[in-house]
Formats: structure tokens, sequence, C-alpha cells
């Protein structure tokens, strides 16, 4: 099967053709529709996230069909369309896994990471982590669900009941998350960066009722701000837009160091926190409100052979949206 490999940090996919996989007990075995290209793929392919399987197939926002099952893999049928996202596999014992956050399970493993993802024809999945898509997206529109989606979903539950809502880095999770917000009836107030019109525009069309560069301030305290950007110095930013009691939340995986910031913007009762992966109970809740909220992805399609561009055109801010692999 045709692939892109990352055979080692810092350096270019590489085009590969691979055995086909074999899914084993409880596994599936997933001709790739569509997967969307993450800004985790980025940090995975940059040495930002140690210790990734290698050689690895990256991409962990899979759309694809079941064409084969493992033995006693009944929760699909073979020819079902299914959706495969970051989280892989939990030990399902640890206290973690046993209290509701399997997100933090310390035996967690996550597919395009430890286990070889979407940047392929093939790939193969355990069925208890893969989700049925709704109907009412075809399979490039349905890719970006898979994490910009589900991390957006999760940053924005995270942050509380707020009504004025800051989103920091205006990419494929804020997109979607947007949408959310204004669906649950609330406020959008986006930060791009500086002097990016034409994020901003986008913001707009999609229902914020303002948008301007982090470096500005928005016109009224936030209740709560959620950074996609990876960007350190945009929590102390988000705080000092915050107002008391406010929250601010991490939604990424990897961001670069938060700089020292005076206590007087944390106190009066802030809170600043993290978003850590995701849960099955997460992804469950969000595809089933996703077409109820009328969600609609931008997506800027790229074949296979191209994910190399594709992941230079994020890095670059080129993109509005998600850029989406297909094979």
């Amino acid at each position: 099967m045709r692939a892109q490999l990352l055979t080692q940090a810092g350096r270019p996919l590489v085009a590969a053709d691979l055995p086909e996989p074999r899914p084993g007990p409880g596994q599936l075995l997933i001709a790739v529709k569509a997967c969307a290209v993450c800004r985790t793929d980025l940090h995975i392919l940059d040495g930002e996230l140690p210790d990734p399987k290698l050689p690895l197939v990256p991409g962990h926002e899979i759309v694809g069909t079941v064409v084969e099952k493992g033995a006693d893999a009944d929760r699909f049928a073979t020819g079902d369309r299914v959706g495969v996202p970051w989280l892989g596999w939990t030990c399902g014992i640890c206290d973690y896994c046993r209290s509701g956050y399997e997100n933090l399970c310390d035996r967690a493993r996550f597919t395009g990471y430890q286990i070889d993802g979407g940047y392929a024809e093939l790939t193969i999945a355990d069925q208890r982590y893969c989700f049925a898509m709704p109907t009412e997206f075809d399979d490039v529109e349905a890719a970006p669900l898979l994490c910009a989606g589900l991390i957006g979903y999760r940053t924005l539950r995270l942050a509380g009941d707020g009504q004025r809502i800051g989103i920091y880095g205006f990419g494929a999770a804020a997109h979607i998350v947007a949408q959310v917000a204004r669906h649950q009836g609330r406020q959008v107030f986006a930060f791009t960066r500086p002097g990016d019109t034409a994020a901003q525009l986008f913001a707009r069309s999609l229902g914020a009722i303002w948008a301007g560069g982090s470096d500005e301030m928005p016109p009224e305290p936030l209740d709560a701000a959620l950074i996609f950007a990876p960007v350190g110095a945009l929590v102390p930013a988000a705080l000092t837009a915050t107002r008391k009691g406010g929250t601010v939340v991490c939604g990424g995986i990897h961001m670069s160091d938060v700089p020292s910031f005076p206590y007087r913007l944390l106190w009066e009762e802030r809170v600043v926190r993290s978003v850590a992966n995701l849960t099955r109970r997460n992804a469950e809740e969000f595809l089933a409100l996703a077409p109820q909220a009328g969600i609609s992805t931008a997506t800027v399609t790229y074949p296979l052979a191209e994910a190399n561009r594709a992941l230079t055109d994020l890095r670059n801010g080129a993109l509005q949206g998600a850029a989406v692999l297909v094979p």
C-alpha cells in the first residue's frame, strides 16, 4: 500500500510502499478515504513530542471504510464508514480509566504517534476507539471533526458556561468550535496573528462578533479564552483580556514556554488549565452535536503524495480551516 512515512524527526515525510496490514483480534482494517492534517502532526515531525514510533505513518483524523475485521471485532460490519481519532488505546484498569479520565491513562497509545495512522491507503484500528460518522458529512468534511472538532469541543466544555468566549489562533479547531459556541448562543471574539485580515474576515463569516490581532484587547472582558495557537506568550495576553473568575484553557498538546507574568493577572480567581487528549464520551457527544449545530468544515484537499506540502501550508498559516489528505 502507498503511505507517507516519518523516518526521523526533523526530516520531511518520504513516500513508501508498505505491506498491507492485517487486523488482529478486536481490530479493523480500514480503507482510508480522507485524513485531516493536524498541528500535532507537525509537533511529532519536528521532534517536539518525544519518542514516536519510528518509522511512523502519521495522521489521526481518519475517515474510512471497514474492509476486514479481526477475530471478535463485532462493533462494525464490513463496508461501514468509521472515524479514527487520536486516542487509539487505553488500559481500562488504571484509576484514570475507571474514573472517567481515560484521556489521562499513563499507558495510553495514540493514533499517528505510537500507532500507525492515516497518511496511507489502509490503516488498522482498535474497534473500541472507532466511531460511526454522521451521514450529514462527506469523507473530507468529516475528517477534521476527529481532532480539530473533538479537541475544540473538550476545550470549550472545560471553559465553563461563560457567554463571551475568546478564541486565540483561528485555525482548524477554532473554526469548528466557534460554530459550536454560536449554536449554544455564546458570543465569539476571534484573535488571529496580528495583521491577518483574511483570518479575521473568516472568523466574522463564522459568527464572531469581533475579530482582531492577538496583540489587541477585546471590546469587553472575556468570560473565558481558548488558546489553540502553540504560543506560550498568549497565556498572559488571554489572562489580561479575561474578567475576574474567568478561565483560560490551553487546547494544544504542545506550546512554547509560558513567560513569567505578574500575579495580578491570575489573581481574582482566574484559572489557567490545559486540555489533554479526549475521551470516547467526548467523541460520542460531539459527533451527535455536529449535525445538530449545522457545523460546516472548511477544507483544502491534497493528494496523499503531497502530504509535505499540506504540512508546510499548515506551518505557514496558509490555510483557512483544515488540510485533508485524500489517498
